[in-house]
């Protein structure tokens, strides 16, 4: 893809999004898995101040040639605890909470870097055996248990919702976790709820969330080897 159309779609994208979220404020994170750090880079010369890596081992492939002063990096992926140890110094939040031992992680190494790490509960609101995520009636106690540790900050929900073939469905699955939050993060200013992807992000911003990822709507349809 030529930067001329790279630089059009993100721009188009961002007005889709602006359009709408009806005044309130939603935050596009570029999801840049399998993308050159060449393509990134140019991104954040263009504007984007917010990128999000799925594998922590692109991650820290990527991460020496990313011009970081000016943009803040996501870990959006499920992590397993034996990759904490790599990331914690690396990137700004970490999306995909789900266990009460995978945080203890996070706050130890944090810790030890005299750091405090935001991270979001991920829920799975479809319930899928293959995805991680707290289940929705799980979500209370993993968000107090994880808020009482030292090194993090909970700063939100995020939710991966199945592939759906309507904006229906999409949207039941956005609403479960949108109602979690308000629930869980209601007197919170600047609380973020993570929902949505480049088909389903519409769907998303019209049931509250305030952070959309979106990767393909910009660079196109990854091409897998």
């Amino acid at each position: 893809m030529t930067k001329e159309q790279l630089l059009q779609n993100y721009r188009s994208t961002l007005d889709k999004i602006s359009e709408l979220s009806g005044g309130r404020r939603v935050d596009m994170l570029i999801a840049t898995k399998m993308q050159s750090a060449e393509d990134i880079n140019f991104l954040i010369e263009s504007g984007a101040t917010l990128i999000g890596e799925n594998r922590v081992q692109e991650l820290l492939q990527k991460y020496d040639e990313i011009k970081k002063d000016s943009v803040c990096i996501h870990l959006i992926g499920s992590l397993q605890k034996n990759k904490v140890k790599y990331i914690c110094d690396k990137v700004d939040m970490i999306h995909s909470v789900d266990s009460i031992s995978l945080a203890e992680e996070i706050d130890k190494r944090c810790a030890k870097l005299g750091k405090t790490m935001d991270v979001l509960i991920e829920i799975n609101s479809g319930r899928e055996a293959e995805k991680g995520g707290a289940m929705p009636e799980d979500a209370e106690a993993l968000v107090a248990s994880v808020r009482a540790l030292k090194n993090i900050r909970v700063r939100g929900l995020m939710t991966m919702a199945p592939k759906c073939s309507s904006e229906a469905e999409y949207r039941k699955y956005f609403a479960l976790t949108r109602e979690l939050f308000d629930s869980l993060f209601k007197n919170e200013d600047n609380a973020i709820l993570s929902m949505g992807m480049s088909e389903s992000y519409e769907y998303a911003i019209k049931e509250g969330a305030t952070l959309v990822r979106v990767g393909s709507a910009i660079f196109g349809e990854r091409k897998y080897n």
